[in-house]
């Protein structure tokens, strides 16, 4: 009874807490923020400088004993403290006009396929002591697929493939469970290292990570491109420590990234294999689902349809599926309460 009173005034919460970017979905009004998954902190006094897009501003530019670091790694926390103040903080930017007096919400957020029961907790934790009055977990790959409005409750074979900033989770889903799957610590972060890599060792050139990152969504692509793309490549000369830009073309950076492409789809090509017939041929006829920011990279859905022998759709606004699931599970925990992990705080 108090719960059902609670949940009438309590604004529920839906949350990706991502390695690069948290992505917030508040019951009733949708995603109301979306920001980097960065932490600026003072290293002489362990203050906190600044949180978000603030803080991802800082990164590189920034004297020595200032650090912006992601409190979170392969999408999993690394450091408990920062990470339940970076919760604190984006929690109560979207109570921003509520009343003192509301409930505490609910919050639904999604983890990676496959954690352990130490990470699960380590996340309850955290949004508990963020604020929470109730957490719940979700698979990622699930609450991608539920925010891709894929039949996931449904006794039928649905696979999703969700590149987001650490991870990478390939999964195919058959009555709101997980019946086959593969969770890499290959996404977005190792293709940014991958240009990095590769500029130092072709070209001498010391690339920051931001600005790897720029470059691979302005010309990056896992097929070759109709339209040669070309960008600026801007760093450190690393002979004559000057600095040193050069224009590098959309292949250059197919080459960097080419590694990385490959064990993604070498991971779905396997799940594939792993899963039942009769669910592979549901997959046949409805696609692979391809989700997150990895998604928007520039040919990956033509070449992963090529190397499948599948159709592969790319979800709509892919980056932010997982955020839309944990919003419809929390506005309709009744009856998607089967597709939640056991939670480890009542244990």
């Amino acid at each position: 009874m108090i719960k059902r009173f609670l949940g009438i005034f309590s604004q529920d919460i839906g949350i990706d807490l991502g390695t690069a970017n948290t992505l917030v979905y508040v019951g009733g009004k949708g995603i109301v923020l979306n920001e980097p998954s960065v932490v600026a902190i003072n290293q002489k006094t362990k203050q906190i400088l600044a949180i978000g897009e603030e803080a991802k501003a800082m990164v590189g530019r920034t004297p020595s004993y200032i650090v912006a670091i992601r409190p979170l790694a392969d999408g999993v926390i690394s450091d408990f403290e920062v990470t339940e103040q970076m919760l604190k903080y984006f929690i109560r930017k979207t109570q921003i006009g509520r009343f003192s007096f509301t409930p505490r919400p609910r919050i639904v957020v999604g983890v990676p396929y496959g954690v352990t029961e130490v990470e699960r907790r380590a996340v309850e934790e955290a949004a508990v002591n963020a604020g929470a009055r109730e957490v719940y977990l979700i698979e990622e790959p699930l609450a991608a697929a539920i925010g891709a409005r894929m039949p996931v409750q449904e006794a039928s074979g649905n696979m999703i493939v969700d590149i987001g900033g650490g991870t990478t989770e390939v999964a195919v889903i058959s009555l709101g469970g997980v019946v086959a799957s593969r969770s890499l610590r290959i996404a977005g972060d190792e293709m940014n290292e991958d240009i990095v890599d590769f500029a130092r060792s072709q070209f001498n050139l010391s690339l920051g990570l931001k600005t790897a990152e720029e470059i691979k969504i302005a010309i990056g692509s896992a097929l070759e491109q109709d339209e040669k793309l070309t960008y600026p490549m801007r760093g450190r000369d690393l002979v004559s420590g000057l600095p040193k830009e050069i224009i590098v073309d959309d292949e250059v950076v197919r080459k960097a990234i080419s590694k990385s492409v490959k064990v993604v789809i070498d991971a779905v090509r396997a799940t594939i294999e792993e899963a039942p017939p009769e669910l592979v041929a549901d997959i046949i006829g409805r696609g692979i689902i391809l989700a997150g920011g990895g998604a928007l990279l520039r040919g990956l859905d033509q070449l992963l349809s090529r190397e499948t022998q599948t159709k592969v759709h790319v979800a709509d606004d892919p980056l932010s599926c997982v955020a839309r699931g944990t919003g419809i599970v929390i506005e309709d925990l009744d009856n998607l309460r089967d597709v939640l992990l056991a939670s480890t705080l009542s244990s």
